[in-house]
């Protein structure tokens, strides 16, 4: 199959099964359902943007769930602080309905980022994706592998039988009459 239209498939595959990247310290469970729904939508829609051209990143609710994670652990820095309220305001007012009139709370609410808290922002997506990947990259291989030791062990349990039929063979064939296990005893 042509590696274009091969990893197209893995993307896709990937933005419904691929683990959430959360940072280490145990918090990844307290992500609420509507982040982990928002995060499968928005792999979906950059898959979409990937197929026009645009390169592949992490999302901003992937980078948003890493933050709120890295946050419960240890506070963040200024610049962390903006960006994290940053993406918590996009995903935020993405994911409300317009109907509820819930929005951000105006004093947490962060509308822009400067260049360099910017560049972060977009380090961490790249980072995120690429952890992604490693990760599915790493489980295919395993999946494969077990797969192969199937099957070799399947071979070693047919080659490991095939002298035992020939000897039970040779007994009726000679008329004598072994017991295999006694016979293996001897």
């Amino acid at each position: 199959m042509d590696k274009t239209i091969e990893k197209g498939i893995s993307d896709i595959v990937g933005a419904l099964t691929d683990p959430i990247i959360v940072f280490p310290g145990g918090w990844g469970d307290s992500l609420l359902d509507w982040i982990k729904t928002a995060i499968t939508l928005e792999r979906l829609a950059m898959n979409m943007k990937a197929l026009k051209g645009e390169e592949m990143t992490g999302t901003d609710a992937e980078a948003c769930a890493y933050l709120y994670t890295a946050s419960l652990t240890q506070p963040p820095d200024h610049d962390w602080t903006q960006i994290y309220l940053y993406i918590a305001t996009k995903v935020y007012e993405r994911q409300r309905t317009k109907d509820s009139g819930v929005t951000m709370p105006e004093d947490i609410r962060v509308d822009s980022l400067n260049d360099e808290q910017m560049k972060d922002l977009n380090r961490l997506k790249t980072w995120i994706y690429q952890r992604r990947v490693k990760v599915r990259e790493e489980r295919d291989r395993a999946e494969r592998h077990q797969k192969r030791g199937r099957g070799s062990q399947e071979r070693s349990t047919t080659a490991s039988i095939v002298p035992i039929l020939i000897f039970l063979k040779l007994n009726r064939v000679e008329g004598v009459n072994l017991d295999p296990i006694q016979f293996a005893l001897k």
